[in-house]
């Protein structure tokens, strides 16, 4: 059991009479006062020090942490002294985020996170704190949606110094702290006319992009790394098995995104279009490492390359190949909506025209959730109004509802 030490008095018997009594210590009125000394869970003594006036404090510590230790809530007081920038270094190192995730979020926390929590100690940051910084981002103008990826990361670092027992709660978690929210912006499909302008005004190379994009939903990255070999032509789908991606300034060849690899229906006409496509620019063998730039070096016959055989580089392609395009296609005030994503969205927004299922929809894009999917493109699913119309007129016939009501189950006789 622990006890509290007053360091500015002691008790000393007289010699003669044996009567204990307080005196001043040699320290009396300097440095802290009281000291609070127990034993941690593992058998070894800890100590915390008040000042004067603070017994109460003091005493009210002691049976806290004796309370913790009952109930394995124990938590180091020093522990929390650890700055939150030498906490995160050990955080990034323990998380299992591919390179890219872990290039983005290395990112967010060099230019947003830790410049303002860098050097304080992980125990003193508060949900003030929090909102302090929250309102620092407004004030930059940084965007809704950047500054709900930075709160997250920050939320998560917080939680695993919990967990880690550092420190007794995540002030992320406060009620008075408001997460920023990304402002939500509806899915505005490009129509059937944009998308084949942007075909026609696109070089000759690089059509096949258009129908990869709006006939089979995929990504930027994957009609990169898109190979003669992923085209099952007896099944007629197309295995989406690699990207093309940049990790550290570098390309290399990765699973798609999320490591989900997915196969899409090939419509024949879109078949057709792939043959013509490699029979004027034939696939070019192009080798890249796997994962990482150090990883092993993978060769792929690639549909599509640059004029002198190389993979296409994102950057270099949006820059010199999409956005003219997208400018001779009359596309003359661009939007983050008319990237090459653009094509998913308008390959979503057929399938769902044409009455096709969201489960099987997020199957196609590789979504990892058919919730997500369905958020994202429920107000392009036809409206129901008009089925609604025909299941009502298709109970209650073509003519005037019977003034009794509609006929329900229980005035049948169904013998149950």
């Amino acid at each position: 059991m622990g006890h509290i030490e007053d360091r500015w008095c002691k008790v000393v018997a007289d010699p003669v009479t044996k009567k204990r009594a307080r005196v001043k210590a040699a320290r009396h009125g300097t440095g802290q006062r009281y000291r609070v000394r127990y034993l941690d869970p593992e058998g070894h003594e800890r100590s915390v020090s008040f000042p004067d006036r603070q017994k109460k404090a003091a005493e009210d510590f002691l049976v806290r942490v004796e309370g913790d230790k009952r109930q394995g809530a124990y938590i180091d007081p020093k522990a929390g002294r650890l700055t939150f920038g030498g906490f995160v270094r050990t955080w990034l190192d323990s998380q299992t985020f591919d390179a890219s995730t872990r290039n983005s979020v290395t990112w967010r926390l060099n230019a947003q996170i830790l410049p303002f929590f860098e050097r304080r100690e992980l125990g003193s940051i508060r949900p003030t704190d929090v909102r302090a910084w929250i309102r620092s981002m407004q004030e930059r103008n940084v965007a809704a949606s950047y500054q709900s990826g930075c709160f997250a990361h920050l939320s998560s670092i917080l939680s695993a110094a919990v967990d880690d027992k550092l420190i007794r709660e995540n002030p992320c978690h406060a009620r008075t702290v408001v997460r920023p929210r990304p402002v939500s912006q509806k899915v505005v499909p490009w129509s059937r006319a944009r998308v084949n302008a942007m075909r026609l005004a696109l070089a000759d190379r690089y059509k096949i992009a258009i129908p990869l994009g709006a006939g089979c939903g995929l990504r930027q990255g994957e009609f990169f790394g898109l190979a003669p070999a992923d085209l099952d032509r007896e099944g007629l789908v197309v295995h989406v098995v690699r990207q093309v991606r940049i990790i550290d300034g570098q390309q290399v060849y990765a699973l798609p995104k999320r490591n989900k690899t997915r196969d899409v229906p090939l419509p024949r006409s879109l078949l057709r279009l792939l043959d013509e496509h490699m029979e004027r620019f034939p696939p070019v063998p192009v080798t890249l490492p796997w994962r990482i730039p150090s990883g092993d070096p993978v060769t792929v016959r690639l549909l599509l390359t640059t004029p002198v055989g190389g993979a296409l580089l994102r950057s270099r392609f949006n820059d010199r190949v999409w956005a003219p395009a997208r400018r001779a296609a009359g596309i003359t005030h661009p939007t983050r909506q008319d990237g090459t994503h653009a094509l998913r969205h308008h390959y979503a927004s057929v399938l769902l025209d044409a009455g096709e299922s969201i489960k099987a929809l997020s199957e196609y894009l590789g979504h990892h959730d058919p919730g997500f999917t369905l958020r994202t493109y429920t107000h392009l699913m036809p409206t129901s109004t008009a089925r609604t119309q025909r299941a009502i007129d298709g109970l209650f016939g073509n003519g005037e509802a019977d003034v009794d009501g509609p006929v329900t189950a229980q005035d049948h006789d169904t013998g149950l």
